[in-house]
């Protein structure tokens, strides 16, 4: 006679509750509450108040397989109770992450979801269409397609400028955009950006690279690195 042997599923509560023993063997569970949202990406988040912990995950992994829940659930409370994550949970998680098909569904969900703060080209010194396209002339013969272009909201020191695939845009640092700064810098980063629109991300395993070798010698082909980058060692 043949056995058919039953399957068990845990609910993303029982799946906390269980991490959390394995955790902290001598305490008592406490209640979970286990919400997906809405995100426009897969953010996460856990927080115990009260005698509860509470935590929300993107309604993109409500689908996702039971071990990609669990190795979650281990990534987020060790956090909680500032332990190391252990690394075989880390790297599963990145791994499913990384996925052809989750990450077009997290880009298809940034496009929909996400909002996109755009300032416009023009600012208060340098107009980006223009350094856009003096740029694609000189190194892309022309060839870049001009994706929206604006200044950031905040005077960002750390993060210069950032190309946004999901919205198709390229963002510079409001720092930039002041009377002292040369235009061979705004130029410099700018043409950084727009190296991401011709060499792609390159996906191995857990890995995503958006520096990649090829990225980095087609950097090289810029006339004024040297005197861009002593400009921002100082900034």
């Amino acid at each position: 006679m043949q056995v058919q042997s039953a399957l068990f599923f845990e609910t993303p509560q029982e799946i906390y509750r269980r991490v959390f023993q394995a955790l902290k063997p001598r305490t008592q569970p406490p209640e979970f509450v286990v919400r997906f949202r809405r995100y426009a990406n897969a953010n996460s988040s856990i927080r115990m108040e009260n005698g509860r912990i509470e935590v929300k995950m993107s309604d993109l992994l409500e689908g996702a397989p039971a071990p990609i829940l669990e190795a979650l659930a281990w990534i987020l409370l060790t956090k909680l109770f500032r332990k190391p994550v252990p690394r075989i949970y880390s790297h599963r998680y990145r791994l499913w992450l990384n996925r052809r098909d989750v990450r077009r569904n997290l880009h298809l969900v940034r496009q929909i979801r996400g909002r996109k703060f755009l300032s416009g080209s023009k600012g208060e010194h340098f107009d980006l269409e223009e350094v856009f396209e003096d740029l694609n002339r000189s190194y892309f013969n022309g060839l870049l397609a001009r994706p929206d272009l604006g200044w950031s909201r905040a005077r960002s020191r750390t993060l210069l400028g950032h190309w946004d695939p999901a919205h198709n845009a390229i963002i510079l640092s409001r720092v930039l955009d002041v009377e002292s700064t040369p235009r061979v810098v705004v130029d410099y980063v700018m043409f950084h950006e727009m190296l991401h629109l011709r060499v792609p991300a390159e996906h191995h395993g857990a890995r995503r690279s958006v520096h990649t070798r090829e990225f980095r010698e087609a950097e090289k082909a810029f006339h004024h690195t040297r005197t861009a980058k002593a400009f921002l060692k100082h900034l």
